[in-house]
C-alpha cells in the first residue's frame, strides 16, 4: 500500500506542475522555483513532514521534497551550530543529491554524441 501512496501523492505533485504549465503563462523556471519555495514553507509549517512520512518518496523525491530537505537541513544546522548553520545546512543536506545529479549529468554528456536541434 506504501507504493499506492507514494504513486498518488507524486502523481498528483506532476499533474498539479502540468497544469500550472498548460494552464498558466507561468514559465517552466518559475514553476520549478515556486515549487521548491512551496517545500519550504510547507515545512516550515510543519505541514510537509506528516506528508512525507504519509507518502514516502512520492513526497520526497520532487521539487517540493528538495525545498523540504532544505529547510530540514537549516534547521538542523541553525540548532547544531548557531547562525553559521543558516548558511551551511542546506548545502550539507542536499550535497549527495546535487553531487550525484551533477555527476551523472556530466557522464552523461561524455558518453553521449551531441547532435543538432533542428
Amino acid at each position: 500500500m506504501n507504493y499506492v501512496w507514494a504513486f498518488v501523492v507524486g502523481g498528483a505533485l506532476c499533474v498539479l506542475g502540468q497544469l500550472l504549465i498548460d494552464l498558466t503563462k507561468l514559465t517552466p523556471a518559475r514553476i520549478l522555483v515556486a515549487f521548491v519555495v512551496s517545500g519550504v514553507v510547507l515545512s516550515a509549517l510543519g505541514l510537509y513532514e506528516p506528508l512525507a512520512e504519509f507518502a514516502g518518496a512520492g513526497a520526497t523525491v520532487p521539487l517540493l521534497g528538495f525545498g523540504h530537505l532544505l529547510a530540514q537541513g537549516v534547521l538542523d544546522a541553525v540548532a547544531e551550530r548557531g547562525l553559521l548553520g543558516a548558511l551551511t545546512g542546506g548545502f550539507t543536506a542536499a550535497a549527495a543529491g546535487i553531487t550525484a545529479s551533477l555527476t551523472t549529468g556530466f557522464l552523461l554528456s561524455v558518453i553521449s554524441k551531441s547532435r543538432d536541434q533542428s
